[in-house]
């Protein structure tokens, strides 16, 4: 145990005891702090150091101007100058500070003589418990107690070496030391519980945002595999039935298609299989078709029965857009009408449906809410659904504030257009 104590004290006050360690500035923040002019505000950070300079000049002033009359105005500045250099070392080198603080108690006790208090005069005092204070402040209570500790078997060696000879300031540096440093290891240990809590905060929306992100991509999966799964099996169907239609097919052509709906099952069994390992234990798959902008009507009608006023708005030619992207859209206005329910009630909004000739543009844009009736917080994994299906499809997404003090999303998914020597043979098989 003994060597244990020694080594930790070792590695607490004489291993890189001179090391160089400098204040960082201080995050800035508080209610008070608006309240500075904008000049004082941006230098807030360097207030640590003001304060550490501030007593520093304590320091100097309570043992330059009122004592050690005897040495001349030279020797005065001079032992000013021992008394503050200990609390402006705490800035760079807080370890060596308090060794420095030691020194600097036996050279300031040595030059009163026996006059004053011993060892502690009253300027090396306030310099030393200044000190305590801010090099626990920095380092933490360990090091506090190993200081107080030897502060202590200090004071007692000096008071029984002394006697009677000299006043002993002892015993209220063990008084007041030990508040010092309780109060400056209470302050540090919460400052530093704060900041764990702090990064346990982020490192939690680190990890939910990553959930969501996951949550999310696992739904639009499950959908897509009902999409895919349909259209593979009407590629297996067409091509089974196919070799059917034609009289006398060639044997090439039998054989073709042969292949083609072996591959079709073959495709659609893999799917299923690497597609089901996101499927929950509770997934059930829907008994209808996933929904697409044709059922746009019958969302907005459910919408309107909730209270919300919405406006639908169709540009361009209307025509048949592939599945994926069509399920994708109507899923977005669906989220996008949602969060108008959840974070704007009473508010107006509106959808516009845009069909343009490289794609599909969406707008869903809602007012300000209005009337007494509180904004719902949600989790606002909304936007990141909304996202992740627009990059799927590689569109381009906005979405943020409007000028009218609403919400508003844009999105544009592309779409490429199929030549038209594809679709006749479609066509013809069809």
């Amino acid at each position: 145990m003994a060597s244990g104590l020694l080594k930790t004290l070792r590695r607490d006050l004489i291993d890189d005891a001179f090391a160089f360690r400098p204040l960082p500035q201080a995050v800035a923040r508080g209610p008070l702090l608006r309240l500075l002019p904008k000049g004082i505000r941006r230098k807030a950070g360097w207030a640590p150091h003001a304060v550490v300079v501030a007593m520093a000049a304590i320091a100097f002033m309570a043992t330059a101007t009122t004592q050690y009359t005897f040495l001349g105005d030279l020797g005065r500045i001079l032992t000013g100058l021992v008394a503050a250099v200990p609390v402006l070392m705490t800035l760079v080198r807080p370890i060596a500070a308090w060794w420095a603080a030691v020194a600097m108690t036996l050279l300031l006790g040595v030059l009163a003589g026996p006059s004053l208090t011993w060892p502690w005069t009253p300027g090396a005092f306030f310099s030393y418990i200044a000190v305590l204070i801010l090099v626990t402040l920095r380092t933490g209570p360990r090091v506090a107690g190993w200081m107080w500790s030897l502060t202590t078997v200090f004071g007692v060696s000096f008071s029984l070496l002394i006697g009677s000879r000299y006043d002993s300031s002892f015993g209220p540096m063990f008084v007041v030391s030990a508040i010092a440093v309780a109060i400056a290891s209470s302050i540090q240990i919460r400052r530093h519980a704060k900041a764990e809590v702090s990064a346990q905060q982020e490192v939690t929306a680190v990890e939910r945002d990553r959930r969501t992100l996951l949550e999310e991509r696992t739904t639009i999966a499950r959908e897509l595999h009902d999409v895919v799964a349909h259209h593979m099996s009407v590629v297996a169907i067409q091509a089974e039935a196919a070799p059917y239609r034609v009289k006398n097919p060639p044997p090439e052509l039998e054989a073709a298609f042969v292949t083609i709906r072996e591959n079709a099952v073959s495709a659609l069994t893999e799917l299923r299989r690497v597609l089901g390992v996101v499927r929950s234990a509770d997934y059930e798959a829907p008994d209808a078709p996933q929904p697409t902008l044709a059922s746009l009507d019958g969302l907005l009608a459910n919408v309107r029965e909730t209270g919300l006023e919405v406006e639908k708005t169709v540009t361009g030619s209307v025509r048949e857009l592939p599945q994926g992207v069509e399920l994708s859209a109507y899923r977005i206005i669906q989220e996008a009408l949602s969060n108008t329910l959840r974070h704007a009630p009473g508010a107006a909004a509106g959808v516009e449906v845009s069909y343009v000739l490289g794609g599909l543009g969406i707008r869903i844009v809602n007012g300000p809410p209005t009337g007494d009736v509180r904004p719902s917080p949600g989790a606002g994994h909304g936007i990141t659904g909304m996202r992740e299906r627009v990059a799927m499809l590689e569109g381009e997404m906005t979405a943020g504030e409007s000028a009218a003090g609403g919400y508003e999303v844009a999105v544009f998914i592309p779409v490429r257009s199929r030549p038209e020597s594809q679709d006749e043979p479609a066509e013809a098989a069809r």
